[in-house]
This record gives C-alpha cells, sequence and structure tokens, in this order.
C-alpha cells in the first residue's frame, strides 16, 4: 500500500532550514516498511515557528514553551482509503537548535523528531518505561535502516 504525505511549509519563511518533501517521503516511507504497515495512510507534517508551536504546546499540553514536536491523531473513523493517521507539527527552529546542541547532524534530528512524530500518530508512546523502551527501539531501527546513529546514545566531546 501507500503513505500519502502533505508537507506544510509555507509558514516559514527562508530563516530556517528544513529537509525537503523527498527526503521526508523517503524517511515516512522507510518507517512504514519497516513497521510492516499494509493499510494506506495518510498524513500531514507541517513545520511551523516558535510562536505557533508555544501557542500549540500552551493549548494542548498546558506548556507555555515550543517544542520539537507535536503529533494529532485523526480520531475520524472514516471507512474510505486511504486511513487518516492525523497531523505532526514540527518546530524547525527548535530542531535545528537542538541539533546543534546535541552535536548531532541536522539531518539526522530531522529523521528522527519526523519519525517520532509519526510512531506517535500510530499509538506508540513513552509515558511508561516499558511503553518508551518499545518506542525508541522502533526510532534506533528505523533510522539505523536510513543510515543513521542512534539518537539515543551518548555524543562524545570531540576535542
Amino acid at each position: 500500500m501507500t503513505l500519502t504525505i502533505d508537507y506544510q511549509t509555507e509558514e516559514l519563511g527562508n530563516d530556517e532550514r528544513f529537509p525537503s518533501e523527498k527526503r521526508l517521503q523517503r524517511w515516512l516511507d522507510t518507517a512504514y516498511e519497516a513497521l510492516a504497515l499494509s493499510e494506506a495512510l495518510e498524513l500531514t507534517v507541517r513545520l511551523v515557528d516558535n510562536d505557533e508551536m508555544q501557542e500549540l504546546n500552551r493549548e494542548y499540553r498546558g506548556k507555555d514553551a515550543p517544542t520539537n514536536v507535536l503529533s494529532f491523531p485523526c480520531d475520524w473513523d472514516l471507512p474510505e482509503e486511504p486511513r487518516l493517521l492525523g497531523d505532526v507539527v514540527i518546530a524547525a527552529a527548535v530542531v535545528n537548535r537542538e541539533a546543534k546542541e546535541q552535536k548531532k547532524s541536522a539531518e539526522a534530528h530531522w529523521a528522527h523528531i519526523t519519525i517520532h512524530g509519526f510512531l506517535h500518530l500510530l499509538g506508540y508512546d513513552h509515558i511508561e518505561d516499558t511503553d518508551a523502551e518499545k518506542m525508541e527501539n522502533a526510532e534506533r531501527d528505523i533510522l539505523a535502516r536510513l543510515g543513521y546513529a542512534d539518537p539515543y546514545a551518548p555524543v562524545a566531546d570531540v576535542c
């Protein structure tokens, strides 16, 4: 089957760097295959600025600060295909800042955050330790298939 993505970047302007639609599609197609999904799915990936992310985080999570990614699963029970999964909203500035702070490549961190949001739409969570371990292992597997390092491994300081 297929994974259809509506990729929205128009709110960002030219100040932030972000992955191409083709690259994002490759990351999510790899996740789709790694998870052995078979039904036709559709989701929106929307990149936003910090102000919009802070507003969403405040409204939906009660936290008055921007975060890297929020996922909004679709709760409509529609019989048509593709099945609407929901929306993944990513704050470009936060992801870019985190990559620098964590001494990771921006591309690898973007892939991780995108896949993390996708997994949330599929019902993965990290509130309980056992659920977090399951989600992190799925992320590690998908990212390894894409050629990226374990996002949870400590990064050594380079002198």
